[in-house]
């Protein structure tokens, strides 16, 4: 075997690698057709049939569905709006009023593209795809957050803000996440902090944490429902499947709360689904 061919054959293990770490690094399509998407290790994927939430549906939520509603169609409209970092307890909305989104604006063009946190070192590439299409995406990445030893964050932090590379106009950021600043948060992290002519400076732990989250100009959070509104949600639910909401139902709801140590939208749906299966 000759030298070049030598250097061919090593060219080619060389581009096999690449290819086999970072899948589809070498072109990134958009399957015309679909208005929502997944990120996958083939690229952007069409998904036909997409979970269709209504509003309608996402009780004791008015204010979070207002501002994100109201921020999503100035982003439509080309006017001024915000990347949203949607946080807070698990279970309350998050996810789905994300979702709603597509339903309520798909007829207007919006199309929705789903990240998975694996996938956040390849943001750059991906937004630079969406940049070239002519209609309007959601960039949705879902139960977001990072370790204390992971440095995937940077790439997201530099999408937000701080890069070169401006966040094109085509294209905007939803995170959902039940952490306040996506990254853990310890004790030594205050007891690093210090005080200087009287005034506190947190530490750079600190600092380095809360400048991810603070690039996300719409900041929404989500807390637990009371037992008054769970039940309201499970009540909505029961009804979406035929069901009428008894005293019997009332207190198997509240016990079904309880054995799962919190009280929200998502336990109200599962357990209609659990009373359905009873009857």
């Amino acid at each position: 075997m000759s030298d070049l061919d030598k250097l061919f054959k090593r060219l080619d293990e060389l581009l096999d690698r690449v290819e086999h770490l970072f899948p589809g690094y070498h072109e990134i399509k958009v399957e015309p057709g679909y208005s929502a998407y997944r990120w996958s290790a083939q690229g952007l994927e069409g998904i036909a049939q997409f979970d269709r939430v209504d509003k309608a549906e996402l009780l004791h939520l008015e204010r979070q569905k207002n501002l994100l509603f109201r921020n999503t169609a100035q982003f439509l409209e080309n006017k001024v709006s915000n990347n949203a970092l949607l946080w807070g307890a698990r279970g309350t909305g998050k996810s789905s009023l994300i979702k709603a989104q597509l339903t309520e604006f798909g007829d207007q063009g919006l199309c929705i593209v789903e990240i998975p946190k694996a996938a956040t070192g390849q943001l750059f590439d991906i937004i630079r795809t969406l940049a070239d299409d002519g209609r309007k995406f959601i960039v949705y990445l879902d139960d977001l957050s990072f370790e204390a030893n992971d440095d995937s964050y940077k790439a997201l932090k530099a999408c937000l803000e701080g890069s070169l590379q401006p966040q094109p106009e085509n294209v905007i950021i939803y995170a959902t996440s039940n952490r306040r600043h996506l990254m853990p948060e310890s004790m030594q992290d205050n007891l690093d902090s210090t005080m200087v002519d009287g005034q506190l400076h947190p530490s750079d732990s600190i600092e380095e944490k809360i400048s991810l989250s603070d690039r996300f100009g719409l900041w929404l959070s989500f807390h637990p429902f009371t037992q008054d509104q769970y039940l309201a949600v499970v009540e909505l639910a029961l009804k979406a499947r035929g069901m009428k909401m008894s005293e019997e139902a009332r207190s198997e709801s509240i016990r079904f709360a309880t054995q799962r140590g919190s009280r929200s939208g998502r336990i109200a749906v599962q357990f209609a689904a659990y009373w359905e299966s009873l009857q």
